[in-house]
């Protein structure tokens, strides 16, 4: 598949980089670098847990309510979830994002957010779901066990406090479908308002630590979670907290620490949560590390190597089709009100549409990295990072940067921006062939760039004005005719159960839903107006509609394992591929396509389809 292909295109830009011997400092050196240091496993071995000392000690020092306000804030500079390369779990207490303003779009503020959990998301610790139950056993079994390793006595006891901790952080936390709400997203709050909308923690000495001391307004997007999570900073014996902070920096990195604590982290995180029976080849996991940190640098020999000018220039006359077609859908809407359609084209004609890679490139001067210390590298690119954040705070808003690499098999739609990008490594076969027909590009690719442009109006997208404000610009009828429909399509995702103690949450799916549906109907429409009124040739015994749904359909093919599937649905804002593909249900041109009738298992009345554009 694609991303096999691609990461033996990334092995041989590392292999490059390592033969090239080049200068310290240049980005070859730091790719070939820090791939080294992730494959030097008796380095690992022999350094123990000796890189974690000073901030194991920094924490064992912690006696006062200010000292703990300052561990946490120091995490928070310290641990980046950008920098996370190996777990998806993070150790701080908060997070922080740096973007463009919900309410003033042109420059970047920082945004809050809810944080302190291992595990995915609320669900796995306050749900009565038995397998989740299972799963908080196992978890707390696990914590036990890495204590243990790390050399500390009384693991049990420990593990006991550490997630009972969480339960409590779990219990403030916004649910996923909750978290998705951008008007309630959007509070503004000032430096010296938290105190008494969030008491409990010391946030002067929280800030100073976290280096936002000289931080005047953030965007707090979770009010409810922040005062919980500051109530229990003073509720909480210190102790607990001590172990809280132990356990998470332990976890934090605990897949590249000495082999008897990864392999335990791989046995829970990947073998209970997901199902994972075996580790990747390590030279594998090293490829991911390395995009992880030096995405941008890899990325600029990637696009250099596998994406030429003139497939840029396919692509870009695709994309300019199904933005063309969707215009045209709205423009023959019948239910917006005309104040509401003009604003929507508005958003349309300033999409900001990045193809393959990005104008300018992330610079790494002064990074630096050392072949011989792993730990010390992912702390150092973190710190870098971190203040590489926070060093847009205020500035203007480069409108054409890109949140992934060329190298990334996925696309997105910014919609503080109002942009998309399509990185150059999902413009492959499968999902994207120059020598395929239209047919097969535009059920395929066709349909994912339909779905990112339709991300523009879906439920979080029509939060958004033309210039990425936060703004109701919808009519009170055209807005209640919105979440009618939506509404709908959200009861039809309700329905799907992998499991039978399982169904799939149709709002907390519906942003990812509605994209499918308008961008499936975008491409399909797309692909007959390029057919210019003529008939689609036959192509290998298919019709031209045909070929249009089997490339659709062939995005998502798949395999899940029990575990990753159960994850998937409950902490995941996309519905399982068996159900993305049932898409189809809601195209009316599908059914003649293939004779579907009814009574047929997948078969809709025509009043129970959902067309939204």
């Amino acid at each position: 598949m694609w991303g096999d292909r691609t990461d033996k295109r990334v092995a041989g830009i590392i292999e490059g980089a390592e033969k090239a011997e080049a200068a310290p400092g240049s980005e070859q050196r730091l790719i070939a670098d820090l791939y080294r240091s992730y494959m030097d496993t008796d380095a690992i071995e022999a350094a123990g847990l000796g890189p974690l000392k000073a901030r194991l000690d920094e924490i064992a020092a912690i006696g006062t309510q200010q000292d703990l306000a300052r561990a946490l804030g120091r995490m928070l500079r310290a641990d980046t979830d950008a920098l996370n390369a190996t777990n998806f779990h993070t150790a701080n207490l908060f997070g922080l994002w740096v973007a463009a303003s919900f309410n003033d779009p042109d420059h970047y503020t920082a945004y809050l957010m809810q944080g302190g959990l291992v595990l995915p998301n609320r669900e796995y610790y306050v749900s009565g779901n038995a397998h989740m139950k299972e799963i908080r056993a196992k978890y707390q079994a696990h914590m036990a066990t890495m204590f243990r390793l790390a050399g500390f006595d009384d693991a049990e006891e420990r593990a006991a406090r550490v997630f009972a901790l969480e339960l409590a952080i779990a219990q403030v936390h916004l649910s996923l479908a909750d978290n998705e709400n951008i008007e309630k997203a959007n509070n503004p709050w000032s430096a010296a308002d938290f105190a008494a909308k969030a008491p409990g923690l010391d946030w002067k000495e929280y800030f100073r630590a976290a280096g936002l001391d000289h931080q005047g307004s953030f965007i707090v997007w979770q009010p409810t979670a922040f005062a919980g999570e500051a109530a229990l900073v003073a509720s909480t014996p210190i102790d607990n907290w001590k172990d809280y902070l132990r356990y998470h920096l332990i976890e934090k990195y605990g897949a590249d620490l000495p082999a008897k604590l990864a392999d335990e982290d791989f046995g829970f995180f990947q073998k209970t949560l997901q199902g994972a029976q075996q580790q990747r080849p390590r030279d594998q996991r090293g490829i991911r590390v390395v995009n992880a940190v030096l995405g941008d640098a890899v990325g600029k020999i990637y696009a250099e190597q596998y994406f030429s000018a003139e497939q840029k220039a396919k692509v870009k006359a695709l994309v300019a089709n199904l933005i063309a077609t969707f215009r045209q859908r709205l423009q023959a809407n019948t239910w917006l009100a005309a104040s509401t359609k003009a604003e929507a084209i508005a958003k349309l004609d300033t999409l900001q549409v990045g193809i393959g890679y990005p104008d300018s490139w992330r610079s790494y001067a002064g990074l630096e990295i050392r072949r011989d210390d792993l730990i010390g590298n992912l702390m150092g690119a973190g710190l870098f990072d971190y203040h590489y954040q926070l060093g847009r705070i205020g500035k203007p808003v480069d409108r054409r940067e890109w949140c992934m690499e060329p190298q990334t098999v996925n696309a997105v739609n910014l919609q503080l921006d109002n942009g998309l990008n399509f990185p150059a490594a999902i413009l492959q076969p499968p999902c994207y062939d120059p020598q395929a027909p239209d047919a097969f590009n535009y059920g395929a690719i066709g349909s994912v760039i339909g779905h990112e442009i339709s991300h523009t109006f879906d439920d979080e997208g029509a939060a958004f004005d033309s210039k990425g404000r936060v703004r109701n610009w919808w009519t009170p009828a055209d807005r209640a005719h919105f979440e009618d429909v939506t509404g709908r399509l959200a009861a039809q995702y309700d329905a799907y159960m992998p499991f039978p103690d399982l169904h799939v949450n149709g709002q907390q799916t519906l942003g990812e839903d509605i994209a499918d549906v308008a961008g499936l109907i975008d491409s399909f429409d797309a692909y007959h107006a390029s057919l210019h009124g003529k008939a689609a040739p036959m192509i290998d015994g298919l019709t031209g509609d045909q070929e249009f749904f089997l490339a659709f359909a062939q995005n998502w093919a798949s395999k899940s394992r029990e575990a990753a599937l159960r994850q998937q649905v409950v902490a995941n804002e996309h519905a399982p591929a068996q159900y993305r593909a049932d898409t189809v249900r809601n195209v009316d041109g599908w059914y003649p396509a293939f004779d579907v009738q009814a009574g047929q298992a997948l078969y809709l009345r025509p009043e129970a389809r959902i067309h939204i554009w």
